[in-house]
C-alpha cells in the first residue's frame, strides 16, 4: 500500500463527510503555539515566576511540579485541539479506513523507534538521561499511575505532535522544502526537551533525536497524518510508564 492510498481511503476516494481543509495557518495555531512556546520558556528559563506560588498552594514539590506540567498540558491541549479539530476529524476517519493497517502500525512505529535509538547510541556511545526524563521519573511513587497517563499518555504527546508535526511539517511545509521542515521538527523536538535545564549535547539528545525522526517519518508516510504519529507517540509513552512503574527506580538510575 502506497502512502497516498492510506492518505485517500478506499478506492482512491477521501472518506465520506471529510471536507478538504487547507493547510494553512489560522489564528487559532498562533494561540495555541504561542500560549505553548510562552510557557515553555518561562518554564524553562524564569521557573521562580510561577513555581514558588504554586508550591505555596501545593507543598510538596513532586505534586507541584505534576499540578503544574498537568495544568500546562491541559491548556495547551484544548487550544491545540480547538485549532486542529477538523483536522482530527478527518485524519482519524482515513485511519479507520485501514484498521488493520493503523493498529499495527503503532507498536511497529514503537518498535522502530526502540531500534533508531539503540542504534544511535552505538554510534555515539553512551546516553545520558536528559533533565525531562528525571523530572518524570521523580513522579513515580509520589503520583498514582492513573494520574500520570492522562498527562504522559494523552495530553503532552497531541500537543507536540500538533506543534511538531502537524504545524511544523504539515502546514509550514506549504512555504518550505517538506524534507527542511521534517529536519527542523526533529532537531527543535529534541531540543525542546533539554532547553533550559542542561547543555545540548549529543548524548543528551540522541534518544529524542531517534523518537523524532520516526514520527516524522511516519507521519510524511502516512500522508501527513498527526493522529498516526500521535498514537505511535503515545504508546511509546505508555510503554515508559509502564517500565517506570513496573521497574524499581534505583534499576532505573543504573
Amino acid at each position: 500500500m502506497t502512502a497516498n492510498e492510506y492518505r485517500t481511503g478506499p478506492a482512491g476516494r477521501p472518506p465520506a463527510s471529510i471536507p478538504w481543509l487547507s493547510y494553512r495557518f489560522t489564528r487559532r495555531d498562533a494561540v495555541a503555539a504561542g500560549f505553548y512556546v510562552l510557557f515553555l520558556l518561562v518554564l524553562s528559563f524564569a521557573p521562580g515566576l510561577i513555581f514558588p506560588v504554586l508550591v505555596m498552594v501545593v507543598p510538596d514539590p513532586l505534586t507541584a511540579s505534576y499540578v503544574l506540567n498537568l495544568g500546562f498540558y491541559a491548556v495547551a491541549g484544548l487550544l491545540a485541539f480547538l485549532a486542529a479539530r477538523p483536522y482530527v476529524v478527518r485524519e482519524t476517519k482515513i485511519l479507520a479506513t485501514r484498521p488493520v493497517l493503523t493498529l499495527s502500525l503503532i507498536p511497529a512505529g514503537v518498535i522502530i523507534m526502540l531500534i533508531a535509538t539503540m542504534a544511535a547510541v552505538l554510534v555515539t556511545g553512551d546516553v545520558q538521561t536528559a533533565a525531562n526524563q528525571e523530572a518524570v521519573q521523580g513522579f513515580v511513587g509520589s503520583v498514582s499511575p492513573w494520574l500520570i497517563i492522562p498527562l504522559i499518555v494523552v495530553l503532552a504527546p497531541f500537543v507536540e505532535e500538533y506543534i511538531f508535526r502537524h504545524l511544523l511539517i504539515g502546514k509550514l511545509s506549504r512555504y518550505w522544502n517538506i524534507w527542511a521542515c521534517g529536519i527542523l521538527s526533529v532537531l527543535l523536538f529534541a531540543s525542546i526537551h533539554v532547553v533550559g535545564k542542561e547543555s545540548l549535547t549529543l548524548p543528551v539528545l540522541v534518544p529524542y533525536l531517534a523518537m523524532g525522526a520516526t514520527l516524522v517519518g511516519l507521519y510524511v508516510w502516512a500522508g501527513n497524518n498527526f493522529m498516526l504519529s500521535y498514537g505511535v507517540h503515545a504508546a511509546k509513552n505508555l510503554l515508559g510508564v509502564l517500565v517506570m512503574y513496573a521497574v524499581p527506580p534505583e534499576l532505573l538510575q543504573q
